[in-house]
């Protein structure tokens, strides 16, 4: 026989029933707020804890009742994953925004040494505007968390034609490069 919970689930509003059961049939979702929705629909229909904890592959019902407590005060957002461990971000939302300005500018040739950024030339020029310990796994961590693909966002030179800086006669000037077996080569 088993003993009555210390924080039993609190009723649960139509809305939030609603909104469980659609987390609970998620295909693109995280695995665990799946589960967790598929234990509180669980415990709300009369399941002790231990047997919630097992209809969704788990041993315990210790981890049910933590979240039930949870559920109880948070509400929904109970059902969220959050950090998981590891380190926390070590840059502030002003700095993170700061790295994205800098990467959606674009690059001055003399100023920053390139015309594309890539990783490192961020970095470089990252460091140069205040952020000195910015690493290049932060930057890529960054873009990707604010939505940006390297690839689909970058602007590429056009494909058989480059700028090389030359010398004639003492003097440095850029001349355009035509290949002329380009379009043979992009097949």
């Amino acid at each position: 026989m088993s003993r009555n919970p210390k924080n039993p689930l609190r009723p649960l509003l139509e809305e939030e029933r609603q909104q469980l059961i659609r987390l609970s049939r998620g295909q693109v979702i995280a695995a665990s707020s799946v589960a967790r929705a598929k234990v509180l629909l669980a415990v709300a229909d009369g399941c002790s804890y231990t047997d919630a904890a097992k209809a969704v592959g788990r041993r315990s019902g210790d981890a049910v009742a933590a979240l039930v407590a949870r559920f109880n005060t948070e509400g929904l957002a109970a059902v969220v994953v959050r950090h998981g461990g590891g380190h926390r971000p070590h840059y502030s939302p002003e700095e993170r925004e700061r790295i994205l300005i800098e990467a959606r500018r674009t690059p001055d040739r003399e100023q920053d040494g390139t015309v594309r950024w890539s990783l490192s030339t961020l970095q470089s020029a990252l460091r140069r505007s205040g952020l000195p310990q910015v690493s290049t796994d932060t930057i890529r961590q960054v873009l990707v968390g604010a939505g940006l693909s390297w690839q689909r966002h970058r602007s590429w030179c056009d494909t058989g034609r480059a700028q090389r800086p030359r010398k004639r006669q003492g003097q440095a000037l850029v001349v355009t490069v035509v290949d002329p077996d380009a379009e043979a080569k992009k097949n």
